[in-house]
């Protein structure tokens, strides 16, 4: 009987489209992020969970889009000011879950973004035998924390005690950090080198079993902090945060090459699907200036919008699949497909049971180059606060809250929305708003699109819920 295959989700925080090479990057060195496209499959297609990191991540773990997820915002801010994140809850299914059921050794490393430490989701209630890294995303934009979580235990990281990662960091001739407020920048600790060696410990704690690995990676997202700039310390770049970006994203590609040659090394190369990916789209404005870090990588992507909006910019992320003896390598696919999806492909390939009720569906037949026996979306789902979208065929619809028009767009065509076709397409947008209205449940943790603090509050008291004090997680 063949073994299962090891499944392993590395993703990316705020890569945007064209940050690696095989997406057309020619300034950043991402030689092994490269391989696995040339050894495998580049999606064209793909759509995150969500255009910002928790509920994105929600909907990649539990196999549903938007309008079903138990997490659809990052954080909720009440009339009062009271700032509260939702976490996954009892009952809910994840791929981690579905993966343990189908007997995968199952870990989670970097950033999870779900639960913080007093609520119910935290990883090791939803399927993952381990965890290292960070529970609030709002921590993980320190690079040099003052503690990590291992399973439900937080680790203290007393070297980098007095860090600031709001106030910058200098860098020495040599191109080597030297880390605002703490005593010896030496023996600073950085939490991606960290978690990411123990994913490599976990791969060979687990070489005699399947095991599912999900790498929660925080490249590039900011603060830009690295601990070395490498090959980009002497070049004659506009500014220092070029550098960063660069090197940020090349050591996490480092990364992913010594976790390629351990696979090689334990003979598990044929027996692992690998998916690499970005958790939404596209991300970096803001970090420089004449010229911004996209004036001079060019890796926005031809999409109006970026994380944060519904536009198709906020959405489409570069995906690879590598799978040796599976995979056709160099194969190409434009498949429309969402996160939502990874669900149904790994307990396809695993030979696990899909839960009831997904929005997902397997891309497995895609994978396998058949693309014949491939299903496809009647349409995917988007909302985030007050906009929703949708992928309906060929089409792009878009409301920017619920008392605004829906605009239709070709989506392939028209990449920045610059044509609204509603009133020459209106059995489009009619679909659309039927989408709209039918494709989402209500939930009492979640203000549906359009409605006010003040109504969703009033929900929560009928419901007999408050929204209890988040603990720092």
């Amino acid at each position: 009987m063949a073994r299962q295959p090891n499944i392993i989700w590395i993703m990316s925080d705020d890569l945007s489209w064209g940050d690696i090479g095989c997406f057309g990057q020619g300034r950043i060195k991402t030689p092994n992020i490269d391989r696995l496209a040339a050894e495998g499959m580049r999606f064209t297609g793909c759509h995150s969970g969500s255009t910002v990191c928790a509920p994105s991540r929600s909907s990649l773990m539990q196999g549903l889009h938007q309008g079903h997820a138990t997490v659809r915002y990052n954080m909720a801010r009440t009339s009062g000011g009271h700032v509260y994140r939702h976490s996954l809850q009892p009952g809910d299914t994840t791929v981690a879950q579905v993966l343990k059921h189908a007997g995968y050794a199952t870990g989670l490393f970097g950033k999870w973004g779900l639960a913080l430490s007093d609520q119910p989701g935290i990883p090791t209630r939803m399927g993952f035998d381990s965890f290292f890294g960070y529970l609030n995303q709002r921590k993980a934009h320190s690079y040099y924390p003052t503690y990590l979580w291992r399973n439900a235990e937080k680790i203290l990281l007393p070297e980098n005690e007095g860090h600031d990662h709001k106030n910058g960091n200098a860098y020495d001739a040599e191109g080597q950090i030297v880390v605002n407020g703490v005593p010896d920048s030496a023996q600073a600790k950085y939490s991606f080198d960290l978690y990411a060696a123990e994913s490599l410990a976990f791969v060979r704690e687990h070489k005699d079993e399947p095991f599912f690995l999900y790498l929660a990676y925080t490249p590039p997202h900011g603060a830009l902090e690295v601990p070395e700039l490498g090959d980009y310390a002497g070049l004659d770049w506009p500014s220092l945060a070029h550098k960063i970006w660069a090197a940020m994203i090349t050591r996490m590609d480092t990364a992913i090459g010594r976790l390629m040659a351990l696979l090689e090394e334990l003979g598990l190369d044929d027996e692992t699907l690998v998916f690499f990916t970005s958790d939404n789209g596209y991300s970096a404005a803001g970090y420089a200036k004449n010229p911004t870090l996209d004036d001079f990588f060019g890796h926005r992507g031809p999409w109006k919008g970026a994380k944060g909006d519904l536009h198709q910019g906020g959405l489409r992320v570069p995906a690879l699949a590598r799978w040796p003896g599976r995979i056709q390598p160099g194969s190409e696919s434009d498949l429309i497909w969402a996160f939502w999806d990874f669900l149904p492909t790994a307990a396809e390939a695993a030979g696990g049971s899909v839960p009831p009720h997904i929005d997902g569906i397997s891309i497995l037949p895609t994978l396998l180059g058949r693309p014949g026996s491939q299903q496809s979306h009647e349409y995917l789902y988007w909302e985030h606060h007050d906009e929703q979208a949708a992928r309906i065929g060929d089409w792009w619809a878009h409301r920017a809250a619920p008392d605004k028009p829906i605009g239709i767009y070709e989506a392939a065509t028209d990449p920045q929305e610059a044509r609204d076709l509603s009133a020459s397409r209106p059995e489009v947008a009619a679909r659309a708003e039927r989408i709209f209205s039918e494709a989402r449940t209500v939930s009492p943790y979640v203000r549906n699109p359009g409605e006010s603090v003040e109504r969703w509050e009033a929900r929560l008291q009928a419901a007999g819920l408050e929204l209890p004090d988040n603990v720092d997680g």
